[in-house]
């Protein structure tokens, strides 16, 4: 599918979760060829629980951002529950991790979004809301207000220049 939706010409996104198949984003680049039309959904709530660095994560990979989704979640590592309890269902406290409503959770949002405006990322925040313990109405609001309020366009002068005017 990748290889196909590649060579007609259609970009192609994943969101990134370690498998057998591919162990990092360098692999799965290598594996299609480093294809342009091939690149990530950038979903900061899977990177958090893998303990990869979302911000990090963008700087190195800032011409194959593709998507944003916006969604978080929380590290619950309290010696016994591991990243890898993932078989659990949400919400079961044994869980390593589960996802939060933005805002709620470990995701720094402010870092993403001011890694997003030095790639100059001009794409959609979509809101990909999960969270086991929130009545969903209420999380949806919420969701897209948090969004709303932590966005903010990139400055189109140096600080220091605007003192030069």
């Amino acid at each position: 599918m990748c290889l196909t939706n590649a060579m007609s010409g259609s970009r192609w996104k994943c969101t990134l979760r370690r498998s057998r198949s591919t162990s990092s984003p360098q692999s799965a680049l290598e594996a299609i060829g480093r294809r342009p039309a091939f690149g990530f959904n950038f979903d900061p709530s899977h990177l958090l629980w893998q303990l990869v660095d979302p911000a990090r994560f963008i700087a190195e990979f800032p011409d194959r951002i593709y998507h944003v989704h916006m969604k978080d979640a929380a590290l619950q590592l309290d010696g016994r529950a591991g990243i890898l309890a993932s078989y659990l269902n949400f919400g079961e406290p044994e869980r390593g991790w589960d996802f939060r409503s933005l805002g709620r959770g470990s995701v720094k949002f402010e870092e993403i979004i001011r890694a997003l405006n030095r790639i100059r990322y001009a794409g959609p925040l979509s809101v990909e809301w999960e969270d086991s313990g929130m009545e969903r109405e209420h999380g949806a609001r919420e969701a897209c207000d948090f969004v709303r309020r932590i966005d903010f366009s990139p400055s189109s002068i140096a600080f220091d220049a605007a003192f030069d005017r």
